[in-house]
């Protein structure tokens, strides 16, 4: 096996794969990174058995100045191999199999000979054969992924709530994440019709790592789904991840239908205030900031202490208020999460009681979009 390549090019490409190649594997070939090298171009291929990354360089983009002169495959140490390509001194590199699996990485007047691995060992990719693929723009998908894995939980106690509920029916696809605590929805039209049905739940940090991955060069981000995996197509990646096994809580009724006293504000406005607040907060054994409405001369005052350092009061002047006084305490992280989902948008906080759970929506297009926060009882 032998090529030359463009260094930059194969490294933007290494970095993607590197995601999914975790040093703490207990499949040792796993820590390794595979390279098949053929005419056409090259595929690299990392995995940490939960999520796997695919993606081929193609020898006909000029940009690549792709040279193959043998073929072949080989699985190379990932960690010390990015680090040496990374540092190599020249623009292009050469890649030669020697004897055995030993490789030779050579760039200008340096040159490097690590041990590689047998390719035959490494564990092959899930095969999805569905016919059934749900196309989403790159940018909507990557704003959903972002609006709702923040609500998914930490808690391995718990795995299913690791992971974000997708479903598909009916041309509409909703997402759904909570941690028992918060929770956050996203619904979304399917541009084109589609008579696929699905019910999956896709791990947090699958989509995390999806979404670092979606940039202005992927306008289309392709899903397709067997029984349990996952396969996202990104131009020339594949990125696949494994699906939990379980069923989702019913979110539906946590969602409060009615609300006696509502706020519109700025969702900027209101996330600058309730960090000011944090500043404070985080220094207080139980995190927590109050917030009050006064329907009668129409504010909100937002309050945080801590015994130990002082305290913050902040008075806002929202859009629209109605319905009653009310006073209830929050986690702060939670709210600020739940407010930079929203972006510059105007957004309606409804509540109903002070020890009952709250929505956050956007005042357009409401119906598409939730995030819910439980209260913290403070007394």
């Amino acid at each position: 096996m032998k090529f030359t390549i463009n260094r930059s090019a194969f490294i933007k490409e290494l970095n993607n794969v590197q995601r999914a190649i975790s040093s703490k594997t207990t499949i040792p070939i796993l820590t390794g990174l595979k390279l098949d090298v053929a005419t056409e171009g090259i595929t690299l291929t990392g995995s940490d058995a939960d999520i796997s990354i695919e993606t081929t360089i193609p020898a006909d983009d000029d940009n690549n100045t792709l040279v193959v002169e043998d073929a072949g495959s080989i699985v190379l140490p990932a960690r010390f191999f990015s680090e040496i390509v990374k540092k190599l001194p020249e623009d292009t590199m050469t890649i030669a199999v020697t004897d055995g699996f030993q490789t030779q990485i050579t760039s200008g007047a340096a040159s490097f000979t690590i041990n590689g691995l047998d390719p035959e060992n490494y564990p092959h990719l899930p095969e999805i054969d569905t016919t059934n693929t749900i196309t989403l723009a790159g940018d909507v998908f990557k704003e959903l992924i972002g609006q709702t894995v923040i609500a998914v939980s930490s808690q391995e106690s718990r795995p299913i709530l690791t992971g974000v509920h997708f479903i598909l029916a009916n041309g509409e696809f909703l997402a759904v994440a909570t941690d028992s605590h918060r929770l956050s929805q996203r619904k979304i039209k399917l541009p084109e019709a589609n008579n696929a049905d699905y019910d999956v739940i896709i791990p947090g940090k699958s989509l995390t790592e999806l979404s670092r991955m979606i940039g202005d060069g992927n306008p289309d981000v392709q899903m397709r789904l067997s029984e349990n995996q996952v396969l996202f197509k990104l131009g020339n990646t594949s990125f696949y991840s494994r699906l939990l096994e379980g069923n989702y809580p019913d979110t539906s009724r946590l969602i409060p239908k009615e609300s006696n006293t509502t706020v519109e504000i700025e969702a900027p406005a209101l996330s600058a205030a309730i960090e000011r607040a944090s500043l404070l907060s985080h220094e207080s054994r139980n995190n927590v900031v109050r917030f009050s409405v006064n329907p009668t001369d129409k504010t909100i005052t937002i309050f945080g202490n801590s015994p130990d350092v002082g305290e913050v009061t902040e008075q806002l002047q929202p859009a629209e208020l109605d319905g009653d006084e009310l006073e209830i305490s929050f986690n702060p992280d939670y709210m600020k999460e739940a407010l930079h989902s929203f972006g510059q948008a105007m957004i309606k906080i409804s509540f109903t009681m002070a020890l009952r759970p709250f929505t956050l929506v956007p005042t357009e297009e409401g119906e598409n979009f939730i995030q819910l926060i439980t209260p913290v009882r403070t007394f």
